[in-house]
């Protein structure tokens, strides 16, 4: 698994290479928000760990560039700030996590390794499946199980952007301009309302419980068993 690395201090690059290296990673590095996009322009990587506040080019910018090219390749933030508006702005620009500074290699791990484990399953077109929640988008059928649930268009759409991402989270600004296709304004409660109805018919007579609120920030929907 080869990892991007674009991170400016020296002590932070040195200890989160030596991890990856000893947990059989193969590992670059760039030092510079410029040099990170033409290292992704020009090499594919499996994961890219990403400063906020890089020399150059920031690393939101960085992102937002890689991602209206329409590279996919998973992204963790790195951030010294840990505001819930600056996690929002990171997870609207399409990061998949983020970890906030000072973190230990193990935090920084386990987030790698379940982004890792969640590209391994991508589950056919024909079928989206977390757990025993199972969509079938050909026939637009839901099911827990063997129970068929009968959801609404919007509760369908919603549900099928949880499942076409699952173990991410998903904040409501997201949710407003992929279900709903406008972006309005998320302090109302529409999308939240939405999410309760959901929430109701595929976790509450269920086990195990998988749609979950990621407070301040959004929603996420994954096995937690």
């Amino acid at each position: 698994m080869r990892i991007l690395l674009v991170e400016d201090d020296k002590g932070i690059v040195r200890f989160v290479k030596k991890g990856l290296l000893e947990n059989s990673f193969s590992v670059e590095v760039a030092t510079n928000g410029e040099e990170g996009l033409n290292s992704v322009l020009h090499m594919k990587y499996d994961l890219i760990i990403l400063d906020i506040l890089l020399p150059k080019m920031d690393g939101r910018e960085v992102l937002k560039k890689i991602r209206s090219m329409d590279i996919q390749t998973p992204v963790i933030f790195l951030t010294a700030k840990d505001s819930e508006g600056d996690i929002v702005k990171g997870l609207n620009l399409g990061a998949d996590d983020y970890l906030t500074k000072p973190f230990s290699f193990n935090e920084l791990l386990a987030r790698i390794q379940a982004i890792l484990r969640r590209g391994k399953a991508v589950s056919p077109p024909s079928r989206l499946q977390v757990a025993n929640l199972i969509l079938e988008p050909d026939g637009h059928r839901v099911f827990r199980g063997k129970v068929k649930i009968e959801l609404t268009p919007k509760e369908y759409a919603l549900l099928e952007f949880f499942m076409r991402h699952p173990g991410q989270i998903i904040t409501r600004t997201m949710i407003s301009g992929k279900v709903w296709d406008v972006h309005f304004d998320t302090s109302t409660n529409i999308i939240d309302v939405h999410v309760s109805h959901l929430r109701n018919k595929i976790d509450k007579d269920f086990e195990p419980k998988l749609l979950y609120t990621v407070k301040g920030v959004g929603y996420v929907l994954e096995d937690r068993g």
